[in-house]
């Protein structure tokens, strides 16, 4: 699959719309997700004058923002690109209408940037899936995009290797990870490429299943990425091969799935509640339940990612299988596997998150020795683009991935 959007140049400015990166001089420039946004709305539609409405509707859709929102962007905007707001020559406000960029844009593709740019950081990317046998007998699909220094990401809640790349929720978790790396990624046994009629769902399969993708990738010393139960995955091949992980990156992890957490009987019933009531809106189009498992994900989400986030869980596997996997990760815990991993880690975590409270991200950085924590301003357990988190977590993480 390849995913080949334009690089836009004008002034002294490049816009990458697929490393989603604005460059001065050949300098990436760091702006605010929104910022970029509104910049990239008015590159796309500079034949014309774009109303306010009409940019408040295509950057924020149904959500209210007060008018000075909008004001700050357009002038965060100019900052960024060097137009001093007086005399307006990149981006002129035409009263009473709205806004027009004025400079002239030449758009080429990221292959014909790549060519052009040592190392070719701005290459479209290009995903190759292939499938390891674990020692069970089980096909785990995986696959590689990007290039550079390999990063590898253990498997999370329902992914789907092919689809993925399509969704407006994880499509740009996908460019960032790949974006200076080759990134290594897989479909955890029973859903998305990955063989789905097994026996075997355990927490010690999920480990021995990314064993066997270290190992058909011929992976030595390496970066491991973890995300909300990946997290657990991770820490506990880090415990085990202290000298095969470089560094660790945990985003939205707990060391206690929900069951081993629970102090009390409500918290405990809580979360059996909604184990029981997956078989039946998993199986059926049922609006209700998929705007109810939606919301706890993606509380700040449009309808369109909710819909998005809610149809690829069906698509990537049965409703038995759902629930299967959902027990295994209620059930973990690796409090004690913490304590031993000696990597340098990153623990970042939504402030806000209703899928894994804030105090589960606290709780990691405590029991991993020396590392660092960092709160993102988010309700979201998984951190859309449009909101100020998700730039957060880009310097975080390019900074720390960086550091070897």
């Amino acid at each position: 699959m390849t995913t080949d959007l334009p690089v836009y140049a004008f002034a002294d400015c490049e816009l990458d719309m697929r490393a989603h990166e604005l460059r001065r001089a050949g300098t990436p420039v760091h702006v605010e997700p929104q910022t970029f946004a509104v910049l990239a709305y008015l590159v796309a539609h500079r034949d014309r004058v774009v109303t306010k409405d009409e940019l408040l509707d295509a950057i924020w859709g149904h959500r209210f923002v007060a008018p000075a929102t909008l004001s700050t962007r357009i002038k965060q905007a100019r900052q960024a690109v060097g137009d001093d707001g007086e005399s307006q020559h990149v981006i002129r406000t035409v009263r009473g209408r709205g806004f027009r960029l004025v400079t002239d844009v030449r758009a080429t593709s990221n292959a014909a940037a790549a060519a052009i740019e040592p190392g070719g950081t701005s290459a479209a990317i290009e995903q190759t899936i292939r499938f390891a046998t674990a020692a069970d007998g089980v096909r785990i699909a995986y696959a590689t995009s990007g290039s550079g220094p390999f990063l590898l990401k253990t498997a999370n809640w329902l992914t789907h290797l092919e689809h993925d790349w399509e969704s407006p929720v994880w499509r740009h978790w996908l460019r960032e990870l790949s974006r200076s790396h080759t990134l290594v990624r897989y479909d955890e046994r029973g859903c998305g490429l990955s063989d789905r009629d097994v026996k075997d769902v355990s927490f010690e399969s999920w480990i021995r299943d990314l064993e066997t993708i270290v190992e058909a990738v011929g992976l030595e010393r390496f970066p491991l990425f973890g995300m909300s139960q990946g997290c657990a995955v991770a820490i506990a091949y880090a415990a085990r091969h202290p000298e095969r992980v470089s560094r660790m990156v945990l985003y939205g992890g707990y060391a206690q799935g929900r069951f081993a957490r629970a102090k009390t009987r409500e918290e405990r019933e809580e979360a059996e509640a909604i184990i029981r009531v997956m078989p039946y809106g998993w199986a059926r189009d049922n609006p209700a339940f998929r705007q109810f498992f939606a919301s706890i994900f993606l509380p700040g989400g449009t309808p369109e990612q909710m819909s998005w986030f809610s149809d690829l869980q069906r698509l990537t596997t049965t409703p038995p299988n759902a629930v299967r996997l959902r027990t295994t990760s209620a059930n973990i815990d690796v409090v004690d596997l913490a304590k031993r991993v000696t990597a340098p880690t990153l623990v970042l975590h939504a402030t806000g998150d209703a899928a894994v409270p804030f105090e589960q991200g606290r709780e990691l950085a405590t029991l991993i020795a020396g590392a660092r924590l960092v709160p993102l301003d988010s309700r979201n357990h998984i951190l859309l683009e449009e909101g100020a988190a998700w730039g957060r977590f880009q310097q975080e993480l390019r900074a720390f991935l960086h550091e070897s």
